[in-house]
This record gives structure tokens, sequence and C-alpha cells, in this order.
């Protein structure tokens, strides 16, 4: 039998089947002409080969997505597990290791092991300027006039009192040691010393804020509050260092004698235990050199002797200004602690 006909035999037979709505279960298979066997035999052995395949293509890929996850799991571990990320090295920069004196690898970025410093708290805390002339009087009474509303507002509430305060106080020697930098440049002079005076003045300062910021929670209306005051501080005391020196750092002198009253009673509520008496943070310990087992009070006591020596390094340098000379003509007291 010619292949054709074999073709219109087996259509012929097929052809029932294929119209035919009964399942096919039960039918039993028809003879196959000898001619097309071979054919529907690599049919069938095609269609398992591409069924076995996409198994196996299936399978991959559910395991590549389990590794997948697994690795980003993985390096997700492992990024939190990092204590500090590692910088690029392209400049050629370092990052250098410190240790404390104790042998203690250094963990403050803020500041070094050799800007700390153990304050003189023997100084006299009593001292005050007495305002005589009318310059003296104006930033005397400018600061008792602002005292007011910070009593209102804060009342015996000292350690948010004194978050908002070293929030202005750090403003004054920023300031003034821009400006003087800015001067220095202009007139090709040397400062006296009396710009990094000023700047580590401000950076002081700053170190008392992150001290109280562990110490006292501020709530949202403080911090608007600083966002305020800092604002119209900064401007004014801007614009009034450049009228007048002499007056900015007599105001400034004035505002931590009144920075000393308020750590001192400060420090009575803490004795007297309305105030807990928390341990230190550990940034105060290592920038003061606290011993270990330093409390809130020794805190309080090492940052009111930094505004003493504040005190008197503003009343300095407006006598130099009251006596006619500029701030370089005098050697600034540099690291006066």
């Amino acid at each position: 039998m010619s292949s054709r006909v074999a073709g219109s035999v087996l259509l012929r037979r097929l052809a029932p089947r294929v119209s035919s709505s009964a399942p096919t279960a039960t039918v039993p298979r028809p003879p196959v002409a000898a001619g097309s066997e071979g054919c529907v035999a690599v049919w069938v052995r095609l269609l398992s080969t591409s069924a076995a395949a996409a198994k196996e293509e299936a399978a991959a890929s559910k395991e590549n997505t389990a590794r997948t996850a697994a690795a980003k799991a993985e390096a997700s571990k492992a990024a939190k597990e990092v204590a500090s990320p590692v910088a690029s090295s392209y400049w050629g920069i370092a990052q250098s290791k410190l240790v404390s004196k104790d042998g203690v690898e250094w963990k403050w970025s803020c500041f070094r092991p050799w800007e700390t410093y153990s304050p003189d708290t023997t100084i006299d805390l009593k001292k005050h300027h007495e305002p005589k002339v009318l310059l003296d009087k104006v930033a005397y009474w400018t600061v008792k006039a602002l005292r007011v509303p910070t009593d209102i507002f804060f009342q015996r509430r000292y350690g948010c009192r004194a978050m908002m305060l070293e929030t202005v106080a750090a403003v004054p020697g920023m300031v003034g040691g821009m400006l003087l930098h800015l001067r220095s440049l202009r007139r090709f002079e040397h400062s006296g010393g009396w710009i990094r005076a000023l700047l580590e003045e401000a950076e002081n300062e700053r170190m008392h804020l992150m001290t109280f910021m562990e110490v006292a929670k501020p709530r949202w209306y403080e911090r608007a509050l600083v966002l305020a005051v800092q604002g119209v501080f900064f401007n004014a005391y801007f614009v009034g260092y450049l009228a007048s020196p002499k007056f900015a750092h007599r105001f400034v002198g004035y505002l931590e004698e009144e920075a000393i009253h308020s750590y001192t009673e400060f420090l009575k509520d803490i004795e007297a235990g309305k105030i807990e008496n928390v341990p230190a943070p550990p940034i105060a310990i290592d920038y003061w050199r606290l011993p270990a087992g330093a409390t809130l009070r020794d805190v309080v006591v090492v940052v009111r002797a930094d505004e003493a020596h504040h005190r008197d390094v503003n009343h300095f340098a407006s006598d130099v200004h009251f006596q006619g000379m500029e701030l370089k003509d005098t050697p600034a007291p540099l690291d006066y602690h």
C-alpha cells in the first residue's frame, strides 16, 4: 500500500473519533497503518521529552529563586552587623583608630581624646561685673529681661531649661569667631588667637547640649521654640556684634552669670531629691574625664564651671575693647577651662 492510500485510510478511521463527544478512555485504540506508526512514536517521544525539560526548568527556577532570597537575607544580616561602614579610600584618607588613656578603643567621632579635659571647679562662681557705664547697663538689663519669659515657660524644669540655654549660649562664640575670621582675611592680620578661643567656646557649649539631650528629652513644642529662638537670637547677636563688640561680649558675660545661677538652682533640686540623680551619660564621662560612677550632679558641677570660665573670657574681651584696644592686641586665653 502506498503512503497516500495509507494516509487516506488513517484519516477515514480517525474522523469519527475526533468528531464524537464520547470519552476517549473507553474507546479502543484503532490500528495504525504501517507507514505512519514511526511518525506517531516520534511525536509521543517529543511530547514526553519537552514535558520533562519543562519540569527541570521549573525546578531550576525555583532553586535559583530560593538561592537569591537566601543571599539577600545574608547580605541584609551582614549589613546590620557592621558597626561602622567602611568609607571609600579613593582619596587616600584613612580612618584613624584611637584609644583612650585606659587603652580602650575610642568610640566618639565628635571629639578626640586630646580634646577632653578636667574643668577647674574651684573657680569663683560669685564673681560679678558691676555695670557702671550705659552700655554695660543696657547689656545687663537686656539679659535680666530675657530671663523673665524663660522662668515662666520652664519654671523649675531645669533639664529642659539647660537644653534651651545651651542652644542659645552656643551661638555667640560661633558668630564672634566667624566675624573675627572674616576680618582677619580682609585685613591680612592675625587675630591673637581669639578666633580659636571663641570657636572653642561655641564647641564647648554645643557639647553641653549634646550631654543634656541624653538627660532631658525635649518635646515637640520645645524643639519648635529652639528653632524660633535660635533664628531670632543669631541675627540679633550678629547685628549687635557688628555694631559694638564690647556690648556683645558684655552681654554674653552677663548671660553666663545667669547660666551659673540656673545651674546652681539645678544642683539644689538634685541634692533635695526633687530631680533624680541619674547616672551621667557616657559622652559626659569621656568628655570631662569623669569617674566611671559619675552622676548627673557631677555633670552639672563641671558644666557650671565651664560657664564661669566663659563668663570671665567674655568680660575680659569686653574690657579689652573698653580700653580702646582690639582683641588681636591681647593674647586670647586659649584652653581656659
